[in-house]
């Protein structure tokens, strides 16, 4: 009975063990970071490529990882969980490519001049059904002309798809900042696209 009550072998594979576990034994056994890595590479690559395209993703993806790797001692779980965390150096590291990210929402401006009905790939987690090119492209020029920090808190939302807690951790700002961040965005980017909730589709109200 007392050896069913044992804590379980953190030398087995990682199925079973939390995220904040593996990070702890990797202090100690820094191999078993390549577990973390398994369970996030395709999400954060994934993420990056919405924000900066397949090429830079390639390139950014692995430094995201990097930069977690070093900093690993100075993770607190009390503070949060090992996804948002990751997040958090993923858009540190975007912050760096502002000027990919312009290109990109600058081009995404102009292809709706030129839509044939094919998805376009960058930010469509946001433009999802919204279906006119007109649409698309005044969405595209108001995400150009949001501040940082903003954009970062709706792309994290909208893309990352994080809760309110998660976008507060990876960014590390209050929570009641992602709120009063995204009712701002929202109430902006439904005015330029005419009621349109960019979030939803449809409507607003």
């Amino acid at each position: 009975m007392t050896a069913n009550m044992t804590a379980p072998d953190l030398t087995d594979p990682a199925e079973g063990i939390s995220d904040a576990a593996l990070l702890e034994l990797s202090r100690r056994r820094p191999e078993r970071f390549g577990d973390i890595y398994d369970r996030y590479v395709s999400e954060i690559h994934a993420y990056l490529g919405r924000r900066l395209g397949r090429e830079a993703a390639d390139d950014l993806t692995a430094e995201v990882f990097l930069a977690a790797f070093r900093k690993r001692e100075t993770f607190d779980p009390e503070r949060g969980e090992v996804r948002p965390w990751l997040y958090g150096f993923a858009t540190n590291l975007i912050s760096l490519y502002r000027r990919t990210e312009t290109r990109r929402l600058a081009a995404l401006r102009r292809s709706a001049t030129t839509h044939d009905g094919a998805e376009h790939g960058h930010e469509e987690g946001v433009v999802t059904r919204i279906d006119a090119a007109s649409a698309q492209g005044r969405l595209a020029a108001e995400l150009h002309a949001l501040p940082d920090g903003d954009r970062d808190v709706l792309m994290l939302s909208a893309l990352g798809e994080l809760s309110h807690a998660e976008v507060a951790k990876a960014l590390d700002i209050p929570y009641g900042t992602v709120g009063s961040r995204l009712s701002r965005v929202r109430k902006k980017l439904r005015a330029a696209l005419g009621g349109v909730n960019p979030l939803l589709g449809g409507s607003d109200g």
